[in-house]
């Protein structure tokens, strides 16, 4: 049975453990969110949570967008505490997923730099968590390969961006393209590190980054068509991985229309249901509006996979899956909220809950 070793005595590893499903809101709590009539009545009762008081120095009235940075500032807090005692290979475990926020800030810079954004305000809204020191050289690279040579190659993230260097512009068509090529090989990695772990993580994690994989694969498909990428280019862009793959990445691949994207869906049980009945995607909608709806039961399914990391004992894949379900926590406190500062009560219990 493999170990799990921090540079702390097992009690406070057991500890972080117990306390990571503890730590996340429960219905009783979400039910009382739901109840408050103003923003200062939700702040004070996530002041009797886990949360505590991280938004008392904040003035009124408080911006949901201010709630989601200030919650998401103490997720980063707690992961940095972790991070920072944390040894091999546990260590390497939690920096694999400090990787895809370091990409959604690469892509969210360089996007941003090409529609001409202001450099400050981009560089505010990168995850705390993705950050390096030669960032900041994104808003002047004017090329891949500048890019490359610049600023991502002292990175980790260097080898996913090899095969990126011949898409020489940096337009919007080439940065998705870059989006989806490093994402595939970052996924591709982590499933391969997490087999050397061996099992249970490897058990874990690789259902977890399969769904991961076949969301990439299914988003993409919807999103190409109608555009300039070839059949050719989406079908370089999915991940080898997957319970999708190979059968139902070569279907997507020849994919025109959204039946045929449900079609390759079900050969995959769990998402079969996806295109279906009991709150599946309404398949008289338009592209994007299929999109929308997708995205909602994939995070359902998300949350319902990492929920059953809990199940497992002595394995790393507790520590993805509490990242990932506070995430969705923090999205269902900005919808409240939100809700809320809008009075739309009616809409108000529209979040994915957890536990």
């Amino acid at each position: 049975m493999e170990a799990l070793f921090f540079n702390v005595d097992t009690g406070f590893l057991e500890g972080i453990v117990r306390g990571f499903r503890s730590g996340i809101l429960n219905q009783n709590q979400y039910a009382n969110l739901t109840q408050c009539e103003t923003l200062e009545d939700f702040r004070t009762q996530l002041s009797a949570t886990d949360y505590g008081n991280f938004l008392a120095n904040e003035p009124l009235p408080i911006s949901t967008s201010t709630i989601s940075d200030k919650a998401t500032q103490v997720l980063v807090d707690q992961f940095n505490y972790i991070r920072s005692n944390a040894v091999q290979p546990l260590s390497k475990f939690l920096d694999y997923i400090t990787y895809s926020y370091m990409i959604d800030n690469i892509i969210l810079l360089i996007t941003g730099t090409l529609h001409e954004r202001d450099t400050h305000e981009l560089l505010e809204r990168c995850h705390p968590l993705g950050t390096f020191d030669s960032m900041p050289a994104l808003c002047v690279a004017t090329n891949v390969e500048e890019l490359y040579q610049t600023v991502i190659v002292e990175t980790p993230l260097a080898p996913y961006f090899r095969d990126c260097l011949s898409a020489a512009d940096l337009d919007d068509l080439n940065i998705e393209i870059i989006r989806n090529t490093v994402y595939k090989a970052y996924l591709e990695d982590f499933y391969h590190f997490s087999s050397s772990l061996g099992s249970p993580t490897s058990d874990v994690m690789h259902k977890i980054l399969a769904f991961e994989a076949d969301r990439r694969t299914i988003n993409i498909t919807i999103n190409s068509f109608n555009t300039e990428l070839s059949k050719e280019q989406r079908a370089r862009l999915f991940p080898t991985i997957g319970r999708l793959w190979p059968a139902g990445n070569n279907a997507l691949a020849r994919a025109d229309e959204i039946d045929q994207v449900r079609q390759a869906c079900e050969m995959v049980a769990d998402y079969r249901s996806f295109f279906g009945g009991g709150g599946g995607v309404d398949r008289g909608g338009d592209d994007l509006g299929i999109a929308a709806q997708l995205e909602d039961r994939f995070f359902q399914t998300e949350v319902q996979f990492n929920k059953e990391v809990f199940l497992q004992q002595f394995q790393y894949g507790v520590f993805y899956a509490y990242m990932k379900l506070k995430e969705q926590e923090i999205r269902n406190l900005t919808w409240i909220a939100e809700c809320i500062a809008q009075d739309a009560k009616d809409r108000i219990q529209d979040f994915i809950p957890i536990f």
